[in-house]
């Protein structure tokens, strides 16, 4: 079914329930109603001010005393008679309708005042009900309570309202393999956090939201889980365990104690998601990875909390962008599609990030969603698209857009960033030197890294840059000098000492992607050894950082792979040198004077925070940090 038609579906059946129709109200005191829903209208119940009042310091009078008063003219008042001193909020007595700021009155002796000027009726008074009169409307049904509504409540003379009882969920964490954080790991385990992201979309939405224990991979342990919630909680949330394999038993379990009203909806990622009804409650089962449950949790849960609440959401904030690069997308399928953005120049540009759907990473560092519909298979670089956010644009405005080659050096800057000058944010995203280089060509990024050698001239990066960005005047800043080698376990176990090394059978190499500067290092050398990439045992396995090289290592996914020495330390491996080599900034002169541009070269020059940081990494030489190394 598509997405449309289940929406629809969903909406059509909650009804039937009578789930939605069970809206209690209770009583509570206003200091402690922030955030609730008002169960009914708020009326008020004295007026505000509830007597006539000085706006002001000066005197109390009559207006129709100072009739006539002027420079040439003025008028003297009497104390007691005709006037009163007054302080901002006292009572003024029924007999005077006006009040003379103190700076225009001046005193002529203990009881008498002289005035150049008149006031008309009611100047600088708040009059009774002013601001609210008795029995006005302050809040309609449905409200959630901001801070400034609890001042209007108040002062009306009001101390506890009516409003809606929080509704409650239960979040149930499903899966033989799962482990509580911070319990022993063996392989095979995966440390459970979903419940706690779910539960915190939850209670961020108004609910009060529990978590159960782990439940195993038994359907009779599931169906007592699920039994017992139904009968506490006014919404379920039972997370994995949704596809159709052999230790999935969410929609039987869901089918066998009331309805499965939906299971699979046409979208990706997010596909298995079972929609149900028992015993009167709605029990949702998302599926296991989280991309896919908290997309699913707000497709089809984030009304339905609305309609428990008695209260509605905000609608989505859009926000038009140019899509930087081209989207494929299988066609018959709704896609969701995780995205940085960055404005520069003029233009919003949306990045399409990681998209996996247990690539946790890939939504905390997204900026928001992009929809592609079932009918298309894909986008082109530059169409219009709108993007949901998921950050404030604001934020988002304030990014300073970094694409290229991936550097450890990149999280120290954009932690600094962040923290030092919070009007700078750095996003980055790795897609090779080269894709560095074609980024600034195509105007979709402030700052690219790359580290190009040419093996002609023994020169890095210049070349390249004549060559494909000859008419943008442009800096080339250096970063760093960093040690490039093989990254290999403790002890080297397999002795590889050189690139003759990878033709062996007994090593399984991991390389990193076509247009990295890796990679063209990797191909200088074996083809200065005459060594052809099919004798390589895993030349065309792919990773996009020195980071996913050194965790494939590490891991025994592969024996060794050319990455920097940081990466290496990072994850206590041993390191094989190789070569020295440069990496530089590629910054456009057009936005030498962006304040985020010149946050971060402030940042690199002047920091002593951000140098001892990169040292302490390894393999760094940060000695012509900030130097313009070639300029056009």
């Amino acid at each position: 079914m598509n997405l449309e038609e289940a929406l629809a579906l969903w909406k059509q059946k909650l009804p039937e329930t009578g789930c939605l129709n069970q809206l209690e109200s209770e009583t509570v005191s206003i200091d402690e109603s922030l955030g609730r829903i008002t169960a009914e209208p708020v009326f008020a119940r004295l007026s505000s001010p509830f007597y006539n009042a000085s706006a002001m310091d000066g005197i109390g009078v009559r207006f129709q005393d100072t009739i006539g008063a002027g420079e040439a003219t003025p008028v003297r008042l009497t104390l007691h008679e005709q006037f009163e001193w007054m302080n901002t909020g006292n009572v003024l007595e029924d007999k005077f309708n006006a009040v003379i700021m103190v700076e225009d009155v001046q005193p002529v002796d203990d009881k008498t005042v002289e005035i150049i000027a008149p006031v008309t009726p009611w100047k600088h008074v708040r009059t009774i009900g002013e601001d609210i009169v008795t029995t006005e409307l302050i809040l309609p049904d449905g409200h959630r309570i901001r801070p400034i509504d609890l001042g209007a409540m108040l002062a009306t003379g009001l101390t506890a309202i009516q409003v809606h009882k929080i509704p409650t969920a239960m979040v149930i964490p499903t899966g033989s393999e799962l482990v509580q954080p911070g319990e022993s790991l063996q392989a095979g385990n995966i440390i459970e956090f979903n419940s706690r992201v779910l539960a915190g979309y939850l209670t961020e939405w108004g609910l009060q939201a529990e978590r159960s224990p782990i439940i195993i991979d038994k359907p009779e342990a599931l169906k007592k889980a699920i039994s017992d919630a139904v009968a506490k909680y006014d919404l379920v949330i039972v997370n994995a365990g949704a596809s159709a394999g052999s230790r999935d038993h969410t929609a039987g379990v869901i089918g066998e104690l009331g309805e499965v009203v939906l299971h699979g909806v046409n979208i990706r990622p997010g596909k298995p998601v079972i929609l149900g009804i028992v015993g009167g409650k709605p029990v949702i089962g998302l599926p296991g990875y989280t991309i896919s449950a908290v997309l699913t949790l707000n497709l089809f849960v984030r009304n339905l909390a609305d309609s428990l609440l008695g209260a509605q959401s905000s609608p989505p904030r859009l926000l038009e962008a140019t899509l930087a690069r081209p989207l494929s997308s299988k066609l018959g399928v709704k896609e969701f599609i995780r995205v940085k953005l960055g404005q520069v120049d003029d233009v919003m540009m949306a990045t399409p990030g990681g998209r996996g759907a247990g690539a946790v990473m890939s939504l905390v560092q997204a900026d928001g969603f992009l929809t592609v519909g079932a009918n298309s298979e894909g986008l082109g670089a530059g169409e219009k698209v709108l993007i949901e956010l998921l950050r404030d644009e604001h934020e988002i405005q304030n990014t300073l857009v970094f694409i290229g080659s991936h550097d450890n050096i990149l999280d120290v800057l954009a932690n600094l960033l962040h923290r030092l000058r919070p009007i700078c944010r750095l996003s980055s995203a790795h897609v090779g030197s080269m894709g560095g280089i074609m980024a600034i060509r195509r105007g979709e990024a402030h700052l690219a890294g790359t580290h190009l050698l040419d093996e002609e001239t023994g020169e890095y990066n210049i070349a390249f840059i004549k060559r494909f960005l000859p008419d943008i005047p442009l800096q080339l800043i250096n970063l760093t000098y960093r040690e490039q080698g093989f990254l290999v376990p403790r002890d080297n176990p397999l002795n590889i000492r050189d690139f003759s090394d990878l033709t062996r059978e007994d090593v399984r190499f991991i390389n990193r992607q076509r247009g990295a500067g890796t990679r063209l290092l990797t191909d200088m050398h074996l083809n200065r050894l005459s060594i052809n990439p099919e004798e390589v045992n895993g030349y065309d396995r792919e990773e996009y950082t020195h980071m996913n090289v050194a965790s494939a290592v590490a891991s025994n996914n592969a024996d060794t792979g050319l990455a920097i020495r940081a990466a290496a330390v990072a994850l206590d491996l041993d390191f094989v040198p190789v070569a020295e080599e440069r990496y530089d900034l590629i910054l456009p002169k057009a936005y030498l004077n962006d304040p985020k541009v010149i946050a971060l070269l402030q940042t690199i020059k002047e920091n002593e925070e951000f140098k001892q940081t990169v040292k302490s990494l390894g393999g760094y030489d940060l000695r012509d940090c900030g130097t313009v190394m070639y300029e056009q």
